[in-house]
């Protein structure tokens, strides 16, 4: 898909831009496929804010995405089109096996309406096909990985994002992720060929506040413009610093910068380099 402009008519369109939605065959999703998606707005059970920014929005329907693809191995399925999701930044596909049956998948890079696609160890590698790490070729680009056999796709699942599998040594396959991780993967898990679709995404320019509050995204306000009552960073005369060692939450915990992983969380010793290039040890 490409890049829109506005006329600048407005001040807000200058620098305004979209995607022209040029993939898009289908604008109406398949009603068996669609589930209820309820909103919170941040909200506990009793009321409470427990997730801040989050609020209004346009009303949404869940699209029921089949991330595992082991229901109908080895039987072929035709792309009927692609479709916008607006709970996800990729598109998705609705396929239709030869019983019948239909599904979404997350839409990769080159495919189009007409194309089969096949899951299952048989499965050509092939772009849209899913097959476990076992049968893939070293080198290839895939997407929608299981960590976990059966549990379905956990990881490279957002717009323009690609993992390269790297090697394969024993019970396990190691993958470079889009982070620039490397990390291994038990080798029969599955995933997609192909480059996950919508790769213009990233070079969208919101432009003005309405289009987040459309998006269900509340206004996100500096600590340091509040009052000490409400956020550790307030107070002061005129514009000055936060006052503090390092900059804090609004319950006045480490932020930026606080390493969170636990360093005895078990999958560490599947992680070969992390992101920010050093070796786990």
């Amino acid at each position: 898909m490409g890049i829109k402009t506005f006329r600048p008519y407005t001040p807000s369109r200058r620098k305004m831009t979209s995607l022209d939605y040029s993939e898009i065959t289908k604008d109406t999703p398949e009603k068996s496929l669609l589930a209820k998606k309820i909103k919170t707005a941040g909200r506990n059970n009793q009321g409470k804010i427990t997730v801040r920014h989050h609020g209004g929005g346009n009303k949404q329907k869940y699209r029921l995405v089949d991330f595992r693809r082991n229901s109908k191995d080895g039987m072929a399925a035709k792309v009927l089109a692609i479709e916008y999701d607006p709970n996800r930044t990729a598109n998705i596909a609705l396929i239709c096996y030869t019983d019948g049956t239909k599904s979404y998948i997350l839409a990769p890079v080159g495919l189009t309406v007409g194309m089969e696609v096949v899951s299952g160890n048989e499965a050509e590698a092939k772009v849209g096909n899913c097959l476990p790490l076992s049968n893939i070729p070293v080198g290839a680009e895939i997407h929608n990985i299981e960590l976990v056999p059966g549990r379905g796709g956990q990881m490279v699942r957002s717009a323009g994002v690609t993992a390269q599998l790297m090697a394969k040594e024993g019970k396990f396959a190691i993958l470079r992720l889009p982070s620039g991780e490397m990390r291994m993967v038990p080798i029969i898990c599955r995933a997609t060929i192909g480059t996950v679709g919508n790769i213009e995404h990233n070079l969208v320019n919101i432009g003005k506040a309405g289009r987040k509050r459309h998006m269900g995204i509340r206004p996100t306000v500096r600590g340091s413009v509040m009052n000490p009552n409400d956020h550790p960073h307030g107070g002061g005369e005129g514009k000055c610093g936060i006052g503090r060692p390092g900059p804090s939450t609004p319950w006045g915990k480490p932020a930026l910068g606080l390493k969170t992983r636990n360093s005895k969380k078990k999958s560490n010793r599947l992680i070969i380099r992390r992101k920010n290039g050093r070796a786990i040890k």
